[in-house]
């Protein structure tokens, strides 16, 4: 029998929408109208109607939308989501307003998108991809995929794909169009989070929608007797169980949800259930991506050690959930150690090659050591790994292919501020 962690609707039938802090650096705030005003910000954590988010000067962050399309903030942008519902037909609505700095669209759907900025609105409701950067001088609105319509006091301009509009923000917005695109620094960071989801997205034939790429990457399915088609981590190993790591956040009228510290934690913890297979460990059973669930969902017998975690009482600010540690850093940044347990966490999106490959070492040794490269690799990631305490394994070098240096970026610390 399926059992919530205490007894709040899996929102059926409501318009509440929620979408998801898919990728999160350096410093990122969010105001999620708690009273409380701007906290910092982590993986994975829920975003709502009316929400504010802010990055520092070392701040980027994404946004995924439940059909996979993403918005990234780059260094010193600021946004708030005056829209996320639904209507009564049923269709989304997301409407988001840029005050300033930098942000990369790429909207694949069909559902309504509004973005604002300066005195300027884009409505979509058809693919594109553009990228607009703001100043309290001049907004440059650049698009490398699709046509965009942007309506302001100067009237209407369809900007095509790789061409560019500028405006005159301390003129009314007067605009001028440029049939080149400038290149902007953090270009590469949006490509490469693009190629990333399209690349592991595909893995997932059960399910599709935000979180389906990190899921392609992070661990694997398979075929359960009586159970159907059940996703798994890779490092998981004995003793692991899905809620280890994470943290209780509140949001008013809903109360205190789970948010996984772990990078892939989005989907399995806001749809289906969480089962434990005699024989397999913990896997992660696939529901309707219909209705979300307040809290993660458990069915079937569980461990005798298994102890629920519960809900904090009487607090709306953020409380830690922590008993981990699995993956530590070596002193050079392109090293880390991945322990059994660690179930991905550290692991920084596309940095390293084969996870399955290197899922069967960890499970022999226990600890492997792996070169990683800078995050997202999605094209063609290379790393190397071995067994500590002993020498490369030859299956390892030739299956996953050559060293190659470089920071693992953010995501040698993918709890993001947990811990």
């Amino acid at each position: 029998m399926a059992c919530a962690f205490y007894a709040l609707p899996a929102l059926a039938g409501s318009q509440a929408r929620i979408v998801r802090l898919s990728d999160v650096q350096g410093s990122v705030q969010i105001d999620k109208n708690t009273g409380l005003g701007f906290e910092n910000a982590f993986l994975n954590l829920p975003v709502m109607q009316g929400a504010q988010l802010r990055t520092g000067g070392n701040g980027r962050v994404e946004i995924e939308f439940e059909d996979g399309s993403t918005m990234r903030l780059g260094p010193n942008t600021a946004v708030d989501f005056s829209a996320l519902g639904l209507t009564d037909a049923g269709q989304k609505i997301s409407e988001v307003n840029l005050s300033e700095g930098l942000a990369y669209v790429n909207w694949i759907g069909s559902d309504d998108f509004t973005f604002n900025f300066s005195r300027e609105k884009v409505a979509l409701n058809h693919p594109a991809h553009f990228r607009l950067e703001i100043s309290s001088e001049l907004a440059k609105f650049a698009v490398f995929k699709g046509d965009v319509v942007v309506e302001g006091p100067g009237g209407k301009v369809t900007v095509t794909k790789k061409q560019m509009a500028e405006f005159n923000v301390s003129d009314e917005d007067q605009f001028t169009l440029a049939k080149a695109i400038d290149v902007a620094p953090l270009d590469s960071w949006d490509r490469e989070s693009i190629q990333y989801h399209d690349q592991y997205a595909r893995n997932n034939s059960p399910v599709n929608g935000y979180g389906a790429s990190d899921l392609g990457y992070y661990g694997n399915y398979t075929s359960v007797p009586g159970y159907g088609m059940m996703w798994q981590p890779f490092f998981t190993g004995v003793g692991w169980n899905p809620f280890m790591d994470g943290a209780w956040s509140w949001y008013p009228g809903f109360g205190s949800m789970f948010v996984s510290a772990y990078p892939w934690g989005w989907m399995p913890y806001r749809y289906g259930n969480w089962m434990f297979i005699p024989g397999n460990g913990w896997m992660w059973q696939p529901g309707a991506l219909t209705t979300w669930n307040v809290l993660p969902r458990t069915a079937g017998a569980l461990p005798a050690t298994f102890r629920t975690p519960v809900a904090p009482v009487g607090t709306v600010k953020t409380v830690v959930v922590g008993k981990g540690g699995p993956v530590f850093s070596s002193p050079s940044p392109s090293q880390m150690v991945v322990r059994n347990g660690s179930a991905g966490m550290g692991i920084a999106r596309g940095s390293l090659g084969n996870l399955k490959s290197l899922n069967h070492e960890v499970a022999k040794s226990g600890s492997v050591e792996v070169h990683s490269t800078p995050q997202f690799a999605a094209s063609a990631p290379s790393s190397s790994f071995a067994a500590i305490g002993g020498p490369p394994s030859s299956a390892s070098s030739s299956s996953i292919g050559h060293t190659s240096s470089g920071s693992s970026g953010s995501g040698g610390h993918a709890s993001g501020g947990h811990h």
